[in-house]
């Protein structure tokens, strides 16, 4: 490979995935500072890929996607592409990597499909390993030449999230520069196994207010999900569904925390360095050994026992067990 390549990560998922991933393109930087980077995304993770200041260009899957097929292959073609990774399997997105001539294609072996569309392979399992999310990432730069072992901390100084853009003074006026400003982000959209909405209630019934000032974010759909409930307290305030995601973003860097499931929000706030306080089940694979937010600031409380009767969906109770008491004293 050059020392100049254009490399081309490819993660089409939710935000957390893509926050998870982004790593990556600090390392590879590290590695060959005169690469040129692309990451190809949805729509609605541009916002959260442009923060990283190791990305040099974002491509939308979004807009390709709809595209004839020839005319995808050509898009691919136009960026001058050395090498994709296949951070995350996607069919479509091989076929069209292989036919545009890319030749370097990474991806995982255990997708069959990659077996006739991919030329670089990697032998490993997601699912029943050991590593964190962004650790399992990396494995997919050995092809490149960067082949080691990354620890959590390590990998935190890669995100260069150094292009947050400022936040409009209407939302800068609802943070209280005396108090902590605590973002409390009660659902998943399912993503994640929530904690419980009667859990954020008594969360805020039990954090003095002179001490923080708090906040209610999510959708305008989630927000009307738990406005009725949470709403009771004076001390606060429902910023669901007021802000773009890049403003959330801005939001979250202006204030001083976050408390979530597992979702987008908390590994913004993490990645942001932020005190980020994600609330796990211990199932495989959705437990903190595999997607705990990575930050400065970032920390997780999970129940201790064993979660097996949780596994068919519905309420889970090693979620719904671990009281507002438990997670105030983490915080």
């Amino acid at each position: 490979m050059t020392n100049s390549p254009n490399i081309l990560i490819s993660r089409t998922d939710a935000i957390g995935d893509v926050i998870l991933t982004l790593p990556l393109a600090g390392i590879i930087k590290e590695y060959y500072p005169d690469s040129k980077i692309l990451f190809l995304g949805k729509s609605y993770t541009k916002d959260i890929i442009s923060i990283s200041k190791h990305v040099d260009q974002f491509i939308n899957w979004s807009d390709i996607d709809k595209l004839a097929t020839n005319e995808q292959i050509n898009v691919f073609k136009e960026y001058s592409i050395d090498t994709i990774i296949h951070v995350f399997p996607n069919k479509d997105i091989a076929r069209i990597a292989k036919s545009a001539g890319i030749k370097n294609r990474i991806g995982t072996a255990h997708r069959p499909f990659h077996w006739t569309t991919c030329n670089k392979l990697l032998n490993f399992s997601r699912k029943n390993s050991d590593l964190h999310e962004s650790q399992l990432n990396t494995k997919l730069l050995k092809p490149i030449g960067i082949n080691r072992s990354f620890s959590l901390s390590e990998l935190v100084e890669y995100y260069g999230f150094d292009n947050v853009k400022p936040l409009d003074i209407n939302f800068i006026e609802l943070l209280d520069p005396k108090r902590f400003n605590l973002i409390l982000h009660p659902k998943s959209k399912g993503s994640a196994r929530e904690w419980g909405l009667e859990n954020f209630k008594e969360l805020i019934e039990i954090l003095p207010s002179k001490k923080y000032k708090l906040f209610l974010s999510g959708t305008e759909e989630e927000g009307e999900l738990f406005r009725d409930v949470l709403l009771e307290s004076k001390n606060v305030i429902d910023i669901s569904g007021t802000m773009s995601l890049q403003q959330f973003v801005s939001f979250i860097d202006a204030a001083d925390g976050l408390i979530a499931a597992s979702t987008g929000p908390l590994h913004i706030a993490a990645a942001l360095g932020k005190r980020a306080l994600g609330i796990y089940p211990p199932i495989r694979p959705m437990h903190p050994g595999r997607w705990m937010p990575l930050g400065i600031n970032a920390d997780y409380v999970v129940h201790s026992g064993e979660c097996s009767d949780c596994r068919d969906g519905g309420a889970c109770h090693c979620m719904l067990e671990l009281s507002a008491s438990i997670v105030a004293t983490k915080l």
